[in-house]
């Protein structure tokens, strides 16, 4: 009986550590399944991880009122802060801008977008109480290594032996279909897509590099290394280009904070070293190097802003040429074509589009009533054959809407799930800006951009305060890690809605958790320390 009394005490000391290691290795790892829709049409379904988040966060809420876990944190006002605005934003999208109508499907799905955001935010809470000591990082930061070594497997096992896909990427995926990998498609392991996969590995890739650099265990820098590697390969089959280059600006932060505690000659040696090496995976590996030179493609660049834009004169035929192409297009990948800017010729695509699927098909009648049925080209704007599709996409459609969602109200926005609206009175499957600043800006203005962002810049800001106390090398490397990696997500949100990406948005908060708790934890404990 004592040992049991004994056992129950140590689950009940430790169940929020307990909970957070589970879900540090149950959110990556398990397929997006549906269970079922909140809202009829939606891409947005609910699933198993959701009753597992809202548990856990039921037992911290328990805990907390039984004042068995600590709460008030460094990001606990900015939180709320910011969950105000959000609110203020529906409302002022109902009553006063109007640019959600007065119906519960619209309604509904922008409370669900603010809801969500609550979601992600409770994992930050979860970690950071669960955080009690460095020991506890350690456990965290082994299981965080151990679930992403399995997650680069599984997704070099879908571009190698066709292993099961599932992904969120369009509605009839998101039913739970299984699927594999084509010879041109690009890895999502067990992610909703390439996107939020390679975001994931931006900040595993700054963490792991940090730990194989800064601590001097052998068996740690063995793992770290191979986890390191494993991740660079997964990234570069993504074919991100956004998160590529996020994952480059994330290591060059971390080797200057390095720099700082060795000095700048150790810092440049590796930095030369992890640059080096990570082009020569670039090239070697997937399509990540094509893809680069379909959007850097200067010539066509300057033809496109000479004779597209400031129409000079009339593009000569020499610009309509194409030599690499990539992905297959989608119908919710087609960007609108301005009235007469298309530059389609027989047999041309943009230079990121493999197969030519029409747009549907046309029924025609003929004189002696023959039913014919043909298959209509689709038509592509010019941005399209000069940056590419996934690019145009942006240029052309989702970022225009989300600046014109700002200009609705420019403090509040035009409300959460309103920028892909063509109409006010549509009601879009998905939402994507691929822009999180922008979309920050069109759904909640800049109140919600100054107060979700700077949220961020505080956690990173206090950490930099307080670097002098973080002494030991593995804190000092996984704090360093974190903080890089949280910039790299910064560069990435350029180009892809990396924080409403339900993993990636999870792993997120709870790293940043992770990250808060060992910095206050370790500066208070300095501070309150008698001087000597």
């Amino acid at each position: 009986m004592p040992s049991i009394k004994k056992l129950f005490v140590w689950f009940d000391d430790h169940i929020l550590l307990v909970l957070a290691s589970f879900l540090f290795v149950f959110i990556p790892l398990y397929p997006k399944f549906p269970l079922f829709d909140i809202i009829p049409g939606y891409i947005v379904r609910v699933r198993l991880e959701d009753f597992l988040v809202a548990a856990t966060l039921l037992i911290w809420l328990v805990q907390v009122i039984r004042q068995k876990a600590k709460f008030h944190s460094l990001l606990l006002i900015p939180m709320v802060a910011y969950l105000v605005i959000g609110l203020l934003s529906m409302v002022s999208a109902v009553l006063l801008t109007h640019t959600v109508p007065m119906q519960f499907d619209h309604i509904g799905k922008m409370v669900l977008h603010w809801a969500r955001r609550i979601e992600y935010f409770s994992l930050y809470f979860v970690f950071y109480s669960a955080v009690t000591s460095i020991r506890t990082v350690k456990r965290l930061m082994i299981l965080f290594g151990l679930t992403a070594i399995a997650a680069t497997i599984y997704g070099i096992g879908q571009k190698l032996y066709q292993w099961p896909v599932y992904s969120t990427m369009n509605r009839e995926f998101a039913k739970g279909w299984k699927l594999v990998l084509t010879e041109h498609a690009r890895v999502p392991s067990t992610f909703a897509g390439h996107y939020d996969f390679a975001a994931y590995l931006v900040l595993f890739l700054s963490i792991s590099a940090a730990i194989f650099l800064f601590v001097k265990k052998e068996p740690v820098k063995v793992v770290s290394l191979f986890g390191f590697t494993a991740a660079l390969v997964s990234l570069v089959l993504t074919a991100s280009r956004a998160s590529f280059i996020a994952y480059l600006i994330a290591i060059t932060v971390m080797l200057i904070l390095f720099a700082l505690r060795r000095s700048w000659l150790w810092a440049a040696k590796r930095w030369v070293v992890l640059i080096a090496v990570s082009l020569v995976f670039s090239a070697a590996f997937g399509e990540l190097a094509s893809r680069f030179s379909h959007f850097f493609n200067f010539a066509r660049i300057s033809g496109f802003i000479k004779y597209d834009v400031l129409k000079i004169q009339p593009a000569p035929e020499y610009l309509r040429l194409t030599d690499n192409l990539a992905l297959v297009l989608t119908p919710s990948d087609t960007p609108p074509v301005p009235a007469g800017s298309s530059r389609r010729t027989d047999g041309e695509l943009p230079p990121d589009v493999f197969e030519d699927i029409p747009d549907g098909l046309i029924a025609t009648t003929s004189a002696d009533g023959t039913a014919t049925i043909s298959a209509q080209s689709r038509q592509y704007s010019d941005a399209a054959f000069t940056f590419g599709l996934s690019s145009a996409i942006r240029f052309d459609a989702l970022w225009p809407r989300a600046i014109k969602g700002f200009l609705n109200n420019p403090l509040l926005g035009s409300g959460y799930s309103t920028l892909t609206k063509a109409r006010i009175t549509d009601f879009t499957e998905a939402e994507s800006t691929d822009n999180d600043f922008l979309r920050a800006l069109g759904e909640t203005g800049l109140l919600g951009f100054l107060a979700f962002y700077g949220m961020i810049g505080y956690a990173l800001w206090y950490s930099w305060k307080n670097r002098e106390y973080l002494r030991a090398s593995f804190v000092y490397a996984v704090v360093v890690g974190i903080a890089a990696g949280t910039i790299g997500l910064l560069v990435n949100a350029l180009y892809i809605d990396v924080f409403e990406a339900s993993k990636v948005a999870f792993m997120f908060w709870a790293l940043m958790g992770i990250f808060v708790a060992t910095v206050e934890r370790i500066s208070l404990r300095h501070q309150k320390r008698p001087a000597a």
